[in-house]
């Protein structure tokens, strides 16, 4: 079994912000797999479901970002699930618009949410990053991240989106290793026509 984290601010105000990604993807699974992701349980949202035919619990922590950590690790004890079993999905405003990368254990890169769960269950978990960019020089990045996506922006999150929930699927049916050589491959652009 595996937990799947997404990582977000809870409240709507915060519920179309960069920062909030890993919620989206978390409801994107659940509705994939026919799901809910309401039962409150250790300050989070949680519901059950079969991704990729495996069984994993889905889960969206209620308290702010810096403070994901204790939800998680409650999480994992109750289910009985092993930190290498864990799936947090998270924005990453070191990768582009629309990237993907997923990964095994590494730094938190700044990131408030990552590095709360790695104090609280270690860093030897699968990560799921999505980018966001890089904020303007004049904007802080703190602003930035609580910025909602631009119309612009908006197909490129969906597809992102859409790939993320493939990602954790692939993760939960065929493993880290297999789901990494799938997803992080750098696609050549397309040849220009002579």
């Amino acid at each position: 079994m595996h937990l799947v984290v997404g990582l977000g601010n809870p409240g709507t105000r915060y519920a179309r912000t960069r920062h909030n990604v890993g919620f989206r993807v978390v409801e994107r699974l659940a509705s994939r797999a026919g799901a809910t992701v309401e039962k409150k349980l250790f300050g989070a949202l949680v519901g059950d479901a079969v991704l990729g035919g495996r069984k994993a619990a889905l889960a969206m922590p209620q308290q702010f970002m810096n403070v994901s950590g204790q939800p998680t690790a409650s999480l994992l004890g109750y289910y009985k699930v092993a930190a290498s079993d864990l799936v947090v999905i998270h924005d990453d405003m070191d990768l582009p618009l629309g990237r993907l990368r997923v990964r095994v254990g590494g730094g938190h890169g700044g990131h408030n949410g990552i590095r709360d769960i790695q104090r609280t269950c270690g860093a030897e978990f699968v990560r799921i990053r999505m980018g966001v960019g890089r904020p303007p020089p004049q904007w802080d990045p703190a602003d930035y991240v609580l910025s909602t996506f631009t119309a612009e922006e908006e197909p490129s999150l969906l597809s992102m989106v859409e790939a993320a929930a493939d990602a954790a699927e692939s993760v939960v049916r065929d493993g880290v290793a297999s789901t990494m050589n799938r997803f992080n491959a750098v696609r050549p652009e397309p040849a220009a026509s002579p």
